[in-house]
């Protein structure tokens, strides 16, 4: 693939994520993916990848901000800002109503012109913390 396509990909993505659309991003997998998420923990194949994102998006109402995306052959890192409120039940718990706002690295590897392995990278425990389900004790 050229850079330009992958770019196109990536910016498809970036459309989807902005209507909450686990079906179009799921799309985007291979039939036999490894997704890898703190929030998620790690799946794999491209069903499985949509029914993750699908409820992180029922959950929490995630808007994804994407920065920048790197693009190195067949593999992509992309930079984003990760905010949303919890609505619904995350992690088998109740809404707590709190917003949070977290960065992000996501690594891929493509293959063929679909996402064959994604690494999501961000501060889950920020995350759990700022929507209430983990406590923090303040620095001294």
């Amino acid at each position: 693939m050229t850079r330009d396509q992958i770019a196109a990909i990536f910016e498809r993505r970036r459309a989807a994520y902005d209507r909450r659309d686990a079906a179009a991003l799921a799309a985007d997998y291979t039939v036999d993916c490894i997704v890898e998420s703190p929030s998620g923990g790690t799946h794999r194949g491209r069903a499985a990848a949509e029914h993750v994102l699908r409820a992180v998006f029922d959950a929490l109402a995630v808007k994804v901000d994407q920065q920048s995306v790197i693009i190195d052959g067949d593999s992509v890192a992309q930079v984003l800002s990760i905010e949303g409120k919890d609505v619904g039940e995350f992690l088998g718990l109740s809404p707590t109503g709190k917003s949070f706002r977290v960065a992000g690295v996501f690594l891929y590897d493509l293959k063929d012109g679909l996402i064959a392995h994604e690494r999501r990278i961000y501060d889950f425990t920020a995350l759990l913390i700022q929507i209430g389900l983990l406590k923090a004790k303040p620095a001294d």
